[in-house]
């Protein structure tokens, strides 16, 4: 019998660690050969059409240009299999099982990646033909999931009424709440900061340190700080600091900085 050709296998992550792990355990399959990694959607979507592997293992969250904006860029008739990569996003793990992808959750173990590799083996030796419509269907529940919302109910002692996310500055860690300033106004809503992260648009908000998500356009200056961090100066004079480690998760937003 003719062995079957080798798995031509392209890595998707933008962060380092995850990216090597992905490799390691792929170098330790003889039927796999490494194409290629890129560590953002750009340099994702530039790989897939110049190496044209048979196989991506595609992080979901990554700044600028995510996993499913990759596929929507390379078009859903023209996109390979897909072993997607996810950290917590629940409702894409659900999708994912609905529309029969395979995906990895971090952080995931060695067990859990032979698990996958060895599915998508299988797929590969027969038919993906239906791949396309597969990946169009779950952009369109995923799309239709992911419409962020306009208002955030708020809970205070016997009443509850809707905050317009319009009207919010900035939000505020507090313990197990948060604090979202409106104006002159501040709201207590029982939530954590990553919740209402993962809700907002991130075209409109941006998360500066563990405690506080600063809507965009109210920031009105940037200072250069220590250590590649800023200071942020709001609108109504606030003062915060955009550590290093956040200022990473969204280097689009200081390309012109």
């Amino acid at each position: 019998m003719k062995p079957s050709a080798p798995l031509r296998v392209l890595v998707v992550d933008d962060e380092a660690p995850a990216r090597r792990k992905v490799l390691r355990l792929l170098r330790q399959e003889p039927d796999v050969q490494i194409i290629g990694e890129a560590d953002s959607g750009k340099t994702a979507v530039t790989a897939i059409q110049n190496l044209e592997p048979n196989l991506v293992f595609l992080d979901v969250q990554m700044p600028g240009q995510d996993g499913f904006s990759v596929i929507e860029s390379i078009g859903t008739d023209n996109m390979p299999p897909v072993v997607f990569i996810t950290a917590h996003d629940h409702f894409a793990l659900r999708a994912f099982e609905v529309h029969a992808f395979d995906y990895l959750l971090k952080p995931f173990t060695e067990d859990r990646f032979k698990q996958v590799l060895r599915r998508v083996r299988e797929v590969h030796a027969r038919s993906t033909e239906h791949l396309a419509s597969r990946l169009t269907e779950m952009l369109q529940a995923l799309q239709k999931h992911n419409a962020f919302p306009d208002r955030i109910l708020v809970e205070a002692d016997s009443r509850a009424y809707f905050v317009a996310v319009s009207e919010i500055s900035w939000i505020e860690a507090d313990g197990n709440y948060v604090l979202l300033h409106c104006g002159t106004q501040n709201h207590t809503l029982r939530s954590t900061l990553e919740n209402l992260q993962n809700s907002l648009d991130p075209k409109l908000f941006v998360r500066i340190n563990r405690s506080a998500l600063v809507r965009l356009d109210f920031i009105h200056e940037l200072q250069p700080w220590f250590h590649g961090e800023y200071k942020v100066i709001l609108k109504n004079k606030t003062e915060l600091r955009w550590t290093r480690r956040y200022v990473g998760q969204r280097p689009e937003l200081l390309r012109f900085a």
